[in-house]
Protein backbone atom coordinates (compact mmCIF):
# COMPACT_ATOMS: atom_id res chain seq x y z
CA UNK A 1 0.00 0.00 0.00
CA UNK A 2 2.87 2.40 0.71
CA UNK A 3 4.06 2.25 -2.87
CA UNK A 4 0.53 3.02 -4.09
CA UNK A 5 0.25 5.99 -1.75
CA UNK A 6 3.56 7.22 -3.20
CA UNK A 7 2.20 6.76 -6.72
CA UNK A 8 -0.95 8.75 -5.92
CA UNK A 9 1.27 11.36 -4.26
CA UNK A 10 3.41 11.55 -7.40
CA UNK A 11 0.28 12.12 -9.51
CA UNK A 12 -0.81 14.83 -7.05
CA UNK A 13 2.63 16.47 -7.34
CA UNK A 14 2.37 16.31 -11.12
CA UNK A 15 -0.99 18.06 -10.87
CA UNK A 16 0.67 20.74 -8.76
CA UNK A 17 3.25 21.29 -11.49
CA UNK A 18 0.40 21.52 -14.02
CA UNK A 19 -1.22 24.27 -11.95
CA UNK A 20 2.04 26.25 -11.83
CA UNK A 21 2.39 25.96 -15.62
CA UNK A 22 -1.28 26.85 -16.08
CA UNK A 23 -1.00 29.96 -13.91
CA UNK A 24 2.06 31.15 -15.83
CA UNK A 25 0.31 30.47 -19.14
CA UNK A 26 -2.89 32.19 -17.98
CA UNK A 27 -0.95 35.36 -17.22
CA UNK A 28 0.66 35.19 -20.67
CA UNK A 29 -2.68 34.63 -22.43
CA UNK A 30 -4.57 37.33 -20.52
CA UNK A 31 -1.76 39.83 -21.20
CA UNK A 32 -2.33 39.18 -24.93
CA UNK A 33 -6.07 39.75 -24.81
CA UNK A 34 -7.04 36.18 -23.92
CA UNK A 35 -10.64 35.63 -22.93
CA UNK A 36 -11.59 33.13 -20.23
CA UNK A 37 -14.86 31.26 -20.49
CA UNK A 38 -16.38 28.41 -18.53
CA UNK A 39 -15.47 29.61 -15.06
CA UNK A 40 -18.54 27.91 -13.62
CA UNK A 41 -17.40 24.37 -14.38
CA UNK A 42 -13.83 24.87 -13.16
CA UNK A 43 -14.46 24.47 -9.37
CA UNK A 44 -16.38 21.19 -9.87
CA UNK A 45 -13.55 19.99 -12.12
CA UNK A 46 -10.98 20.72 -9.41
CA UNK A 47 -13.17 19.00 -6.81
CA UNK A 48 -13.64 15.94 -9.02
CA UNK A 49 -9.94 15.55 -9.72
CA UNK A 50 -9.10 16.04 -6.04
CA UNK A 51 -11.75 13.45 -5.23
CA UNK A 52 -10.10 11.02 -7.65
CA UNK A 53 -6.84 11.18 -5.71
CA UNK A 54 -8.54 10.91 -2.33
CA UNK A 55 -10.88 8.16 -3.53
CA UNK A 56 -7.99 6.06 -4.77
CA UNK A 57 -6.39 6.00 -1.33
CA UNK A 58 -9.58 5.77 0.72
CA UNK A 59 -11.04 2.92 -1.28
CA UNK A 60 -7.85 0.89 -1.12
CA UNK A 61 -7.61 1.32 2.65
CA UNK A 62 -11.29 1.18 3.64
CA UNK A 63 -12.24 -1.43 1.05
CA UNK A 64 -9.13 -3.50 1.73
CA UNK A 65 -8.49 -3.65 -2.01
CA UNK A 66 -5.68 -5.98 -3.03
CA UNK A 67 -3.03 -5.37 -5.64
CA UNK A 68 -3.84 -7.73 -8.51
CA UNK A 69 -0.74 -7.90 -10.74
CA UNK A 70 -2.68 -8.92 -13.87
CA UNK A 71 -4.68 -5.68 -13.58
CA UNK A 72 -2.29 -3.41 -11.69
CA UNK A 73 0.75 -3.61 -13.94
CA UNK A 74 -1.12 -2.93 -17.21
CA UNK A 75 -2.99 -0.05 -15.54
CA UNK A 76 0.32 1.40 -14.38
CA UNK A 77 1.42 1.28 -18.02
CA UNK A 78 -1.77 3.07 -19.10
CA UNK A 79 -1.22 5.67 -16.37
CA UNK A 80 2.34 6.34 -17.52
CA UNK A 81 1.20 6.62 -21.15
CA UNK A 82 -1.53 9.07 -20.06
CA UNK A 83 1.07 11.23 -18.34
CA UNK A 84 3.21 11.16 -21.46
CA UNK A 85 0.26 12.18 -23.62
CA UNK A 86 -0.66 14.98 -21.22
CA UNK A 87 2.83 16.48 -21.33
CA UNK A 88 2.96 16.06 -25.11
CA UNK A 89 -0.20 18.21 -25.18
CA UNK A 90 1.36 20.78 -22.86
CA UNK A 91 4.45 20.96 -25.07
CA UNK A 92 2.43 21.14 -28.31
CA UNK A 93 0.26 24.01 -27.06
CA UNK A 94 3.12 25.81 -25.35
CA UNK A 95 1.95 28.98 -23.66
CA UNK A 96 -1.62 28.34 -24.82
CA UNK A 97 -2.02 25.20 -22.66
CA UNK A 98 -4.10 25.77 -19.56
CA UNK A 99 -6.35 24.05 -17.06
CA UNK A 100 -8.84 26.85 -17.70
CA UNK A 101 -10.49 27.77 -20.99
CA UNK A 102 -8.59 30.86 -22.12
CA UNK A 103 -8.45 31.65 -25.83
CA UNK A 104 -6.23 34.36 -27.28
CA UNK A 105 -8.04 35.84 -30.30
CA UNK A 106 -6.07 35.65 -33.50
CA UNK A 107 -3.91 32.67 -32.59
CA UNK A 108 -4.33 29.74 -34.97
CA UNK A 109 -5.83 26.46 -33.85
CA UNK A 110 -3.18 23.99 -32.69
CA UNK A 111 -2.52 21.33 -35.30
CA UNK A 112 0.84 19.96 -34.18
CA UNK A 113 1.84 17.16 -31.85
CA UNK A 114 -1.12 15.08 -30.71
CA UNK A 115 -3.50 17.75 -32.04
CA UNK A 116 -2.75 16.58 -35.57
CA UNK A 117 -4.33 13.24 -34.57
CA UNK A 118 -7.11 14.23 -32.15
CA UNK A 119 -9.18 17.33 -31.46
CA UNK A 120 -8.91 17.03 -27.65
CA UNK A 121 -6.01 14.69 -26.82
CA UNK A 122 -5.57 16.05 -23.31
CA UNK A 123 -8.99 14.69 -22.41
CA UNK A 124 -8.00 11.28 -23.69
CA UNK A 125 -5.18 11.47 -21.13
CA UNK A 126 -7.62 12.55 -18.40
CA UNK A 127 -10.02 9.68 -19.15
CA UNK A 128 -7.19 7.13 -19.26
CA UNK A 129 -5.72 8.42 -16.01
CA UNK A 130 -9.12 8.44 -14.29
CA UNK A 131 -9.59 4.77 -15.09
CA UNK A 132 -6.01 3.58 -14.68
CA UNK A 133 -4.89 5.23 -11.44
CA UNK A 134 -7.61 3.65 -9.29
CA UNK A 135 -7.37 0.30 -11.07
CA UNK A 136 -3.64 0.04 -10.39
CA UNK A 137 -4.77 -1.09 -6.93
CA UNK A 138 -8.30 -2.37 -7.81
CA UNK A 139 -10.15 0.72 -6.58
CA UNK A 140 -12.92 -0.03 -9.05
CA UNK A 141 -15.63 2.04 -7.34
CA UNK A 142 -13.45 5.14 -7.61
CA UNK A 143 -12.73 4.34 -11.26
CA UNK A 144 -16.44 3.95 -12.10
CA UNK A 145 -17.64 7.00 -10.14
CA UNK A 146 -14.88 9.27 -11.46
CA UNK A 147 -15.41 8.10 -15.03
CA UNK A 148 -19.17 8.69 -14.91
CA UNK A 149 -18.89 12.14 -13.33
CA UNK A 150 -15.97 13.05 -15.57
CA UNK A 151 -18.01 12.13 -18.66
CA UNK A 152 -20.65 14.67 -17.64
CA UNK A 153 -18.05 17.30 -16.85
CA UNK A 154 -16.11 16.71 -20.07
CA UNK A 155 -19.29 17.14 -22.08
CA UNK A 156 -19.66 20.62 -20.58
CA UNK A 157 -15.95 21.37 -20.92
CA UNK A 158 -15.60 20.35 -24.56
CA UNK A 159 -18.71 22.33 -25.53
CA UNK A 160 -17.28 25.34 -23.70
CA UNK A 161 -13.92 25.03 -25.47
CA UNK A 162 -15.47 24.52 -28.89
CA UNK A 163 -17.67 27.59 -28.44
CA UNK A 164 -14.71 29.68 -27.25
CA UNK A 165 -12.57 28.55 -30.19
CA UNK A 166 -15.35 29.26 -32.72
CA UNK A 167 -15.99 32.67 -31.19
CA UNK A 168 -12.30 33.59 -31.28
CA UNK A 169 -11.95 32.34 -34.87
CA UNK A 170 -14.90 34.52 -35.88
CA UNK A 171 -13.27 37.52 -34.20
CA UNK A 172 -16.17 38.00 -31.79
CA UNK A 173 -15.66 38.62 -28.10
CA UNK A 174 -18.00 36.55 -25.87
Amino acid sequence: MLWYALLVGAVAAERGVELVVALRNARWSLARGGVETGRGHYPPMVALHTGLLAGCLLEVVLGDRPFVPALGWPMLGVLLCAQGLRWWCVRALGRRWNTRVIVVPGLPLATGGPYRLLRHPNYVAVVAEGLALPLVHTAWVTAVVFTALNAVLLTVRVRCEETALRTAAAGVRP
